[in-house]
């Protein structure tokens, strides 16, 4: 469903026929997903716009028309609260920078501004409390006037709804009218837009929600406020919506009086966050909320909860909007597969910039970082903290655990090591006068001077444990009171972070220093164990006798290694949640992040345990953009090693590649490429065995088996593996 725009632009009214879109939407439909919907796409003036499927399923259906008037839930920001807030920073009433406090003085947190606010920075909670009765828009406030924020602002991205309640309020007492009349009067009306506002008249054209709703705002928070909030509360159609969009790429120019001014619009809709997720001051650019993404690296938009979305790209003078009810009837409809489906990939050469894929369904599992936060640093505040972590340390948000740990309030971070791979693509290592590297999990600087220097935070040493020495000296721990590990493992022995882990074990044992474990999902699934298990001596590749497969978490691991192998350490597993051992990582709902360069999907991670025995021997895609996917050599053909592979779980299409780097660089290679028809019947261990049986059957005179032994060595009674194992389980 990628790059369906083209087709689709090439008309230049409604159109009657069939289009990618339509299949998508209707789908979905179909799927019982979502009742229906309205989509809307322009760009240079060409347009496509149709309604789909039912506005309401119960009491009794009703078909959607284009012209329905749906919930907008937190496209309420951007329609109505941050543009709000632009007219008055460009009417000098505010400024981006200025404290809260300034218009909100009992605001409490002198050093929260409204751009912390304004790209969801402040680390206020989510929302405000919702676990028992209250209703009223000043006790709302009181609510969120007594939250505490988790961490200093600006280092990290938490979207909050808090966050927009207090802008609709500074919108309040900066203009002297409440934020549904302020907008009204320099938005909607300027710009035509008939149908959007809050507290809408009652009307059959309204989409209903849940819980019988209909006219009445859906969040409940919003809704306990009496309707009219910075966060929720808008009701629009995509017509109006489309209106507003148009408007922004023209810079607010032509068809009435201009809102704001050019100058305005490009601070509004450019980068001004300073944490690794982009934001823009109201907009969002590259967190895991950024679905539908269409266009360049510039484009921008928003979703809400109910179901709407809506992306525009300035490049290309594009835009896409799409408002649904999923909610309605019973809140289990879903719209995430649609973005995905409906979003366009990158223009050629435009890389955006996050580093951590979209979660797209699932449970809701949480990692131990997540826990941590949750639970405000309990095990480690007051603690002067070293962190072991890379690109994979982050929170469920995006959020690297170094900014996280740096920012937190009661935390003092002194130290970060990283392993083999170094932190990884994406993360920023700045030098300070010369003194060393230092860690900084932002990728990218911010765009104005103020907010560099806002930015800069206190140097942190970044030590790597993958030289001449692999675990910390007494020396590099003897100022931390904490020794923190934060990486994602992939399930395989010879994937050398536990390795890692168990040699900093042993150095905080050593210098008498507690070890705290952020768990995280075996990305894997927990309940496959695959031998052999590891026979003879250790070493960086096998820390410990463990099967190849082993079904554990690195909690589970740090467990084990320090019972079996006797590490006298004091040791805390801060633990993941909502995850079960069935499930692999995107069942779990946690977005996919490499946690080193070549493994860069689930599916190679699947694969790994198997194919990465081969690595020595043939080819195994490292060098290309499938690493663990492809395998092959110069010596091999791959119409013939594919007819005689037979392996449940995988099928095998004969391919010719050429790999860029490692094994056989340069040299065309015959080969297959590897497909996951189903994971969980997979046994990649067998598999990749399964492979080298092929290969040496058919090629014995260049496929050299022994070069697997380094990784395959032990034996494959796990029974006993299996009862030590089931001691340190934890979920």
């Amino acid at each position: 469903m990628k790059r369906l725009l083209i087709a689709l632009l090439l008309f230049t009214s409604c159109a009657t026929l069939p289009h990618p879109e339509d299949r998508a939407i209707e789908a979905g439909i179909a799927a019982h997903k979502f009742p229906g919907g309205v989509l809307w796409v322009e760009r240079n003036g060409s347009v496509y716009h149709r309604a789909y499927g039912l506005r309401a399923i119960v009491p009794h259906e009703e078909t959607m028309t284009e012209d329905t008037i749906f919930d907008a839930a937190s496209l309420t920001k951007v329609m109505a609260t941050a543009p709000s807030i632009w007219i008055l920073i460009e009417r000098g009433k505010i400024a981006l920078d200025d404290p809260v406090q300034r218009y909100i003085p009992e605001f409490r947190h002198a050093d929260i501004t409204i751009r912390h606010l304004l790209t969801h920075t402040s680390a206020l909670s989510p929302d405000v409390p919702l676990n028992y009765e209250w209703t009223g828009y000043d006790t709302a406030l009181k609510l969120a006037l007594e939250d505490e924020p988790t961490n200093r602002p600006g280092a990290m991205f938490r979207y909050s709804d808090i966050n927009f309640i207090f802008l609709g309020e500074i919108v309040r007492r900066v203009s002297g009218e409440p934020l549904n009349v302020f907008a009204a009067k320099n938005i909607f009306q300027p710009l035509g837009m008939k149908d959007t506002g809050f507290l809408p008249k009652q009307s059959s054209r309204i989409a209903p929600t849940e819980f019988g709703l209909r006219g009445v705002v859906h969040d409940p928070s919003s809704r306990r406020m009496g309707g009219v909030a910075g966060h929720a509360g808008l009701f629009t159609t995509a017509k109006d919506a489309a209106i507003y969009a148009r408007a922004l790429l023209n810079n607010f120019r032509g068809g009435g009086r201009p809102i704001m001014k050019p100058e305005t619009v490009r601070a509004m809709t450019s980068r001004a966050s300073e944490s690794a997720i982009g934001r823009t001051a109201g907009w969002d650019l590259d967190s895991g909320y950024s679905r539908p993404r269409r266009g360049g690296a510039a484009s921008f938009g928003h979703t809400g909860w109910t179901g709407g979305m809506m992306w525009l790209d300035p490049e290309s003078h594009s835009f896409y909007v799409f408002l649904s009810n999923r909610v309605h009837p019973d809140g289990k409809g879903s719209v995430t597969q649609l973005q995905v489906a409906l979003g366009g990939d990158a223009p050629p050469g435009v890389r955006f910039p996050n580093i951590v894929n979209f979660i797209v369904g699932g449970a809701n599992a949480r990692n131990g970082i997540d826990t941590l936060t949750a639970n405000r640093w309990d095990v480690l505040r007051g603690h002067r903290v070293g962190l072991i972590t890379n690109v994979s340390g982050v929170d469920r948000s995006g959020n690297p655990t170094v900014d996280l740990l740096r920012s937190a309030i009661g935390v003092d971070l002194v130290a970060v090591f990283t392993p083999e791979h170094g932190f990884g693509q994406g993360v920023i290592l700045s030098r300070n006068d010369g003194e060393g590297p230092v860690a900084s999990g932002a990728a990218h600087e911010p765009t104005d001077p103020s907010a560099s220097a806002r930015l800069r935070m206190t140097p942190i040493p970044v030590i790597s444990l993958y030289d001449e020495r692999r675990k910390p000296t007494r020396e590099q721990l003897a100022n931390l009171d904490t020794l923190v590990f934060d990486i994602q493992d992939i399930g395989t022995r010879f994937y050398t972070y536990i390795s890692t882990m168990e040699l900093a074990m042993e150095a905080a044992a050593e210098a008498k220093v507690r070890f705290v474990v952020l768990d995280r999902v075996n990305p894997i699934g927990g309940e496959v164990v695959e031998g052999p298990v590891l026979e003879g001596k250790t070493d960086f590749v096998g820390i410990h006798d463990i099967a190849i497969r082993h079904g554990m978490t690195v909690g589970e691991l740090a467990k084990m290694f320090r019972d079996e192998k006797h590490i006298d350490v004091d040791l805390v597993v801060v633990p993941v949640t909502g995850w079960k051992r069935e499930m692999f990582q995107d069942e779990a709902g946690i977005a996919w992040t490499n946690p080193s360069p070549n493994m860069r999907s689930l599916r190679a991670a699947t694969l790994y345990p198997g194919i990465g025995l081969l690595e020595s021997a043939i080819s195994v895609g490292r060098g290309t953009a499938t690493p663990f996917e492809v395998i092959g050599a110069p010596w091999i053909d791959g119409e013939k090693l594919a007819a005689s592979l037979h392996v449940p779980g995988l099928t095998f299409t004969p391919i010719r590649f050429t790999p860029d780097s490692d094994i056989f660089a340069k040299q065309e290679c015959g080969g297959v490429k590897i497909t996951i028809t189903d994971r969980h019947s997979l046994r990649a261990v067998a598999a990749g065995l399964a492979i080298a049986d092929a290969l040496e059957r058919m090629y014995p005179d260049k496929f050299e088996r022994a070069k697997m032994t380094h990784l395959l060595r032990g034996n494959g009674a796990l029974e006993p593996f299996l009862a030590r194992r089931a001691k340190y389980l934890l979920y």
